[in-house]
């Protein structure tokens, strides 16, 4: 929706501008999602043999839909101004509840409160916020008064899915019959919030701006990342307590270089070409890159990373086993498979999100998650430092022979996005020249306002 659209005669909102860029306050926001994707890797190290694995990415997809909906209210509005920081930070306290119940989300576990009726309360306490957000930010066009039941009804739905979920199977089902039950809700409530909501959220809108959109998701993607990190120095358990030995030196330093590689594969130039491609296009056409290109495939880049980084955890516990007896043993085919699998699911995204943007894909990307997946039984075959050594040698080659490869484009995309900015601080420069200058003209009858500061 453009710009003149939204309505500020109560002065209470700012409409977001085609070259908004991301408000400190959405940073804010996001540091709630460090905690849930910290939790979200926790529980799936706990229970990853148990079915953990596949609740947790269900529950990580609905906090997505989460997400994406408060990144979608920053791109109409300003989340800085007016009544939006009370939406925000209200959702902020909501989701963070919402985390503390991930490791019980799915299966509730006594004693305390049901975890999974608590989720599916905060979910519906969420998603009915940033409905009214969206409805006192957009209450005055006339063009999306009519849609509105339409915009509020998939939430009702998916929580609905969630509630059936918490509630029905043990009361119909025993044993493998009720996990069935509950995980088939479970992908029902997913499909809801992910096929009707993206559809019916967007009639009427636009992506006002790209920019923003593209670095909201850049951000996340950095959230996610760091993630990764945290769980490497945290290490097996819920606190810092690795031994410092030097395996474990030696396998943070391989940890380390397996996310400055992915960062690389991302940020480096994909990133740049992504938010440029959405620049270039306008309308219904800007909406379905927005849509496809980061709604839909930024959620298996976040996937990736955290079940990278529930590999790495796993395969430290063994490393920092205190009789080392772990450092020597291998790793099974599970743990073999989320660590290598975390990072070509990485690539995988990352190369569906570069042929959305930019109509090409890349062959070594292809070859790489071959690659990686043929690994998978060769990992099995390692103690646990080589399998780690194994996929740092394959994604460091990767992140090197691409950039070697495609140096020119790369160059020529950098250097114009240095340009880009360049103009743009300097253009800010200017206007900041001038403002000051206004403000230490003296008006008549008063004097200057460097006399009047102390």
């Amino acid at each position: 929706m453009s710009t003149d659209q939204v309505q500020v005669g109560t002065h209470r909102l700012a409409p977001a501008a085609p070259g908004a860029k991301v408000t400190r306050l959405e940073l804010f926001y996001d540091l709630v999602f460090v905690f849930a994707f910290i939790n979200v890797t926790n529980a799936s190290a706990k229970t990853l043999g148990e079915g953990g694995l596949l609740g947790s990415l269900l529950v990580l997809a609905l906090l997505w839909t989460a997400w994406t909906s408060l990144a979608t209210l920053g791109n109409v509005v300003r989340a800085d101004q007016g009544i939006m920081p009370l939406f925000g930070f209200t959702t902020m306290a909501v989701i963070f509840v919402a985390s503390v119940s991930l490791p019980e989300a799915f299966t509730d576990k006594p004693p305390g409160l049901p975890g999974d009726l608590v989720f599916a309360g905060c979910y519906l306490v969420v998603r009915n916020l940033q409905l009214l957000a969206f409805w006192y930010a957009l209450r005055n066009d006339p063009r999306l008064r009519p849609r509105w039941r339409t915009i509020a009804v998939p939430p009702f739905i998916t929580v609905s899915l969630l509630l059936l979920a918490a509630l029905v199977p043990q009361r119909l089902f025993d044993g493998d019959a009720e996990a069935v039950a509950r995980v088939g809700l479970w992908v029902l409530a997913v499909a809801v919030a992910f096929a009707v909501s993206q559809r019916t959220r967007n009639e009427g809108l636009t992506i006002v701006s790209a920019g923003h959109w593209a670095e909201r998701h850049a951000q996340i993607v950095l959230i996610a990342l760091g993630e990764s990190i945290i769980s490497l120095g945290l290490g097996p358990g819920l606190e810092a307590g690795l031994p410092l030995t030097w395996p474990i030196i030696g396998a943070s330093a391989l940890g380390i270089a397996v996310i400055a590689a992915l960062w690389w594969i991302y940020f480096d130039s994909r990133a740049i070409a992504g938010e440029r491609a959405l620049h270039r296009v306008h309308g219904p056409a800007r909406i379905a890159l927005a849509r496809d290109a980061y709604t839909y495939l930024h959620l298996p880049i976040i996937a990736g990373t955290i079940l990278f980084a529930l590999g790495l955890k796993r395969v430290l516990a063994e490393i920092g086993d205190p009789t080392g007896v772990g450092l020597h043993e291998r790793i099974d085919v599970l743990d073999a498979a989320v660590l290598y699998g975390g990072v070509a699911l990485y690539l995988l995204a990352v190369l569906g999100f570069q042929f959305r943007t930019v109509h090409r894909v890349n062959r070594l990307q292809v070859l790489a998650l071959v690659v990686l997946i043929a690994l998978i039984p060769v990992g099995t075959a390692l103690p646990s430092f080589g399998a780690l050594t194994l996929l740092v040698v394959v994604i460091v080659l990767v992140a090197i022979i691409d950039t070697v490869r495609y140096r020119h484009k790369r160059q020529e995309l950098r250097q114009e996005k240095f340009h880009e900015e360049r103009e743009l601080e300097a253009g800010e420069t200017e206007w900041r020249r001038r403002y000051l200058e206004q403000q230490q003209t003296p008006r008549e009858g008063h004097p200057p306002e460097s006399a009047i500061v102390p």
